[in-house]
């Protein structure tokens, strides 16, 4: 493998630059009323968002400008909306005092801090009057106050996660590293190292040919069945999806992953606090929710990732400084609508709404808390890209590894590194190259969403938000298009099951066409042939 090193270490300090890059537009991150405590609201167990509005007001134009580079730049003008919703509240508050003050003052003279309305009768004098009028002013002072700041936290929400200076400053993304250059099957040449491999040739078949020639997959069924964006594996195709399962899960457990088996239904409160939108940029639906026949109950919706189970495990939760880094890996069957998607992959296994996906989370205390330790969440974050390189390169799978630009990290990820495959039924979409695994670091933009904090080495110091990285490990769909394309032998009609595989199928090496049995005749034909003999 030939991979570019470059710096690992993700500093948080950020650039401005005077640009708006593209027109693409992305939909704000809205809480609705009823997400947050109204009909369908909260439980009362949520975890409280913490964002940090004060670095909020301390650098606007940071903020604004990150809006800018990430594609959101319809929130850009979040961060001042802030300061001048701050300053109402601080407006609001002066006002506030000299009456609570005051009140307080008028109760402890007349010494009936809570009295009844039936017993105010003789007390007398303009206190009475005063203290009946201030309550009134206070409590619209208050609400107002109250709406202020609930506007301030959602302002705050909406924003994405600050950009790691990692993130390439073009909107492109930077190859940094290629897998397996000279390891090819067997019918393949090495390729060029700029240039994916050469099985161009007209022999080349997509993975629905290759899989509907040896009775792998059924699309027209799962079409009938469920509809677009499903599917049906068959015969070996199943059991490659359950051999590439325990595969993966074997090579992440012997690195010390602690395996989790989690829920694919979540709040939908959890889900929007991992930074997944119910809607994409043109408003189309990109998570399914479930409709609950109690309309008092809380939201659901079917998790995109195991990604959400898994850091919703530690909601409200503080972690010990010595049991850092805690490491988790999932599978889960993962659900994603993906509405606005009609027309873009839409045929064959690259785009599905359902699929098993094995996931890789962790959380560390934050950089500045690790000064001193052999790790932080950029040594973990290396440790998930390593393993997806180990998984994909015993897979004989050409990939390239790309450092993503900030318009490409989506609210949650503060850095991102993607994994292509190449395909080669997609030459004529993206040069062949799909995206199969993705890594990111999202700093505490989750953490201060869940609640989920480190209490760190010296006690007299307070419990600190932690930080959290994710990984895919493998996404089934898709690998096994890349095998069946890039496995498949035209010369022998036949597909290659790559070495490390066939022990979980129990030792299947080539997939053949299936030889049809010889059609029965039905006795009611063998009676009638023998008649008319």
């Amino acid at each position: 493998m030939v991979f570019a090193t470059k710096s690992t270490s993700a500093c948080f300090s950020h650039r401005l630059f005077p640009r708006v890059i593209g027109s693409t537009r992305h939909r704000p991150f809205t809480a609705s009323s009823k997400r947050h405590g109204d009909i369908n609201g909260r439980p009362s167990i949520a975890p409280k968002p913490s964002v940090n509005i004060k670095h909020i007001r301390e650098n606007p134009l940071l903020y604004a400008q990150n809006c800018i580079d990430r594609n959101y730049e319809s929130l850009a003008q979040n961060p001042l909306r802030i300061i001048e919703l701050s300053k109402k509240c601080d407006e609001l508050d002066q006002h506030i005092r000299p009456l609570r003050s005051r009140k307080k003052m008028l109760e402890e003279g007349l010494k009936v801090p809570k009295i009844a309305p039936d017993k105010q009768a003789g007390l007398g004098g303009s206190s009475l009057e005063e203290l009946g009028s201030l309550k009134p002013q206070l409590m619209t002072l208050k609400n107002k106050l109250s709406r202020t700041q609930a506007e301030i936290e959602r302002l705050a929400l909406e924003l994405p996660n600050l950009t790691s200076t990692e993130a390439p400053q073009a909107k492109d993304p930077v190859i940094v590293g290629w897998i397996n250059l000279h390891r090819q099957p067997p019918h393949m040449q090495p390729p060029h190292p700029q240039h994916p491999p050469p099985s161009l040739d007209k022999t080349s078949k997509s993975h629905i040919e290759i899989g509907k020639e040896l009775d792998l997959l059924d699309f027209e069924a799962a079409s009938m069945t469920t509809g677009w964006g499903w599917y049906y594996l068959k015969n070996e195709a199943a059991l490659l999806e359950q051999a590439l399962v325990q595969y993966t899960l074997s090579v992440v457990a012997k690195k010390g992953w602690v395996v989790v088996s989690p829920p694919s239904i979540v709040y939908s409160h959890m889900a929007e606090a991992c930074g997944f939108r119910p809607r994409d940029k043109n408003g189309e639906q990109q998570i399914y929710t479930l409709e609950q026949g109690d309309k008092l109950k809380p939201e659901l919706s079917l998790a995109g990732t195991a990604e959400i189970p898994l850091a919703a495990m530690k909601a409200n939760k503080v972690m010990s400084y010595n049991d850092m880094p805690i490491k988790m890996v999932g599978v889960s069957r993962c659900y994603r609508a993906e509405a606005g998607s009609r027309g873009l992959d839409t045929k064959g296994l690259y785009r599905v709404h359902e699929f098993t996906k094995v996931e890789m989370f962790a959380w560390a205390p934050p950089d500045s808390a690790c000064h001193d330790l052999p790790y932080s969440i950029t040594t973990v974050w290396d440790e998930m890209l390593q393993t997806q390189l180990e998984i994909l390169r015993d897979l004989n799978l050409h990939c390239r590894v790309l450092e993503m630009p900030a318009t490409d990290l989506g609210a949650s990820a503060s850095r991102k590194r993607d994994i292509e495959a190449y395909f080669p039924s997609r030459q004529g979409k993206g040069g062949g190259w799909g995206e199969v695994t993705s890594t990111s670091i999202c700093t505490d933009y989750q953490s201060r969403r869940l609640g989920t904090r480190v209490r760190l080495a010296d006690p007299s110091v307070s419990p600190v938000y932690a930080y959290t990285a994710n990984g895919t490990a493998l996404a089934v769909p898709r690998v096994i298009m890349a095998i069946l394309e890039n496995g498949w032998d035209e010369e022998r009609g036949v597909l290659v099951i790559p070495e490390v595989l066939r022990p979980w199928m129990g030792g299947i090496g080539i997939v053949k066409k299936k030889d049809k049995p010889p059609a029965k005749e039905l006795d009611g034909n063998k009676k009638a042939s023998s008649q008319s003999g």
